[in-house]
């Protein structure tokens, strides 16, 4: 306890952050009980980091609107997930895609087995929604025609006792139906939960121009932090650093081995590629914490409870089970906390900066976002 007291007033004296947790060490090994204790504390400070000035900062915006063709594609494409079926003229065969009515009974060595027999079956050619195999041999079929699938079922099944067995399904074609796309109307705008045709249009456009502002903000944040990369020079205190390029080379050895385990790799250095690269994510950390800190910029709980439960939501039934993780877990809640905080100063210097707006079409804001993730 007296020991952190000193430092605490050390550190408020001298106004010194440690960029790691300080090294303690008792420099009097003999020291008795009433003796004064001797203290040796070595920290690495945070660097003083130069003030900015925002309005030097010149950004491009891209704006793009999305155009009716947009719209008419993505409303095809509506369509054609709400498709219906019809029957195909007589003595057509079936393609992949169709749909097949059907009645099956499954056999093991002679033998009817529980779940291998169905009526009005319906299936659809490709779904992969069978056990592997069945649909192949199903292409080809007429209605009113009978066929006989022979397959083994995986190794790997759900059931234990189908495990592997060779299985024969005798299946009786009732009807090949291809798909139609439906109409494009307001019958089908009320299936998307949109009062009309016009309704739906209007939605569509919306939604894509607000996927295209945030790509937009992909490429200006991207420009923002090279710009302040640029803008902005101190030196990075080293046990960041080193940290830092540690984990970037890690993080590239698995992505080129993801098959192997953390015991079986090798001694793995950072090369100066790495080390380049962790001087700019640490200088722009230390740059993006400093001037959030001075316009008292935070994460309010809701907003941190919003992000949680939105990633909650990736895990269906066990929602409960990851909101519990992350409350029990600080190193996720800085996980999370992170990028809601860094978003948040980018936004408020996007405000103070001089940003240009430029109309683009959405293959230019296409190509922009695709040049990003080449680099």
């Amino acid at each position: 306890e007296s020991i952190d007291n000193a430092l605490s007033e050390h550190l408020k004296k001298t106004g010194d952050e440690p960029a790691v947790q300080p090294s303690i060490k008792v420099s009097n090994e003999d020291w008795k009980p009433g003796d004064d204790l001797n203290v040796e504390v070595e920290y690495e400070a945070l660097p003083d980091i130069p003030e900015l000035e925002y309005k030097t900062l010149e950004l491009e915006k891209m704006v793009a609107s999305a155009a009716e063709k947009d719209v008419d594609e993505a409303v095809d494409k509506l369509a054609e997930t709400a498709q219906d079926f019809k029957d195909r003229k007589k003595g057509a065969k079936a393609q992949s895609g169709d749909q097949l009515v059907f009645d099956f009974v499954g056999t093991i060595g002679g033998e009817a087995f529980d779940g291998g027999t169905a009526n009005d079956y319906t299936l659809v050619l490709g779904s992969n929604s069978f056990i592997p195999g069945f649909e192949d041999q199903l292409e080809g079929v007429k209605a009113e025609e009978e066929k006989t699938v022979t397959l083994n079922f995986p190794d790997d099944y759900g059931n234990e006792a189908l495990k592997g067995k060779e299985a024969v399904f005798t299946c009786t074609i009732k009807a090949v139906k291809q798909p139609v796309k439906a109409k494009v109307d307001d019958a089908l705008a009320k299936k998307f939960g949109a009062d009309d045709l016009g309704a739906l249009r209007k939605q569509i456009k919306e939604r894509l121009e607000a996927e295209y502002a945030q790509a937009a903000r992909a490429v200006q944040k991207r420009a923002l932090l090279d710009e302040l990369d640029k803008a902005v020079s101190f030196a990075v205190p080293s046990a960041l650093l080193t940290r830092e390029a540690d984990e970037i080379a890690h993080h590239l050895w698995h992505e080129e081995n993801p098959e192997a385990k953390d015991e079986n790799r090798e001694n793995i250095e950072p090369t100066e590629e790495h080390t380049k690269l962790a001087e700019r994510r640490v200088r722009l950390g230390l740059l993006m914490a400093d001037i959030g800190k001075k316009a008292d910029i935070s994460v309010s709980d809701a907003e941190m409870s919003q992000s949680i439960m939105a990633q909650a939501r990736q895990y269906p039934g066990n929602e409960r089970a990851f909101f519990d993780f992350v409350q029990n877990n600080p190193q996720m809640q800085q996980q999370i906390r992170a990028p809601l905080f860094e978003d948040k100063v980018v936004d408020y210097i996007f405000e103070l900066a001089t940003v240009r707006e430029t109309p683009v079409s959405k293959d230019d804001l296409q190509k922009a976002v695709e040049a990003l993730e080449n680099e």
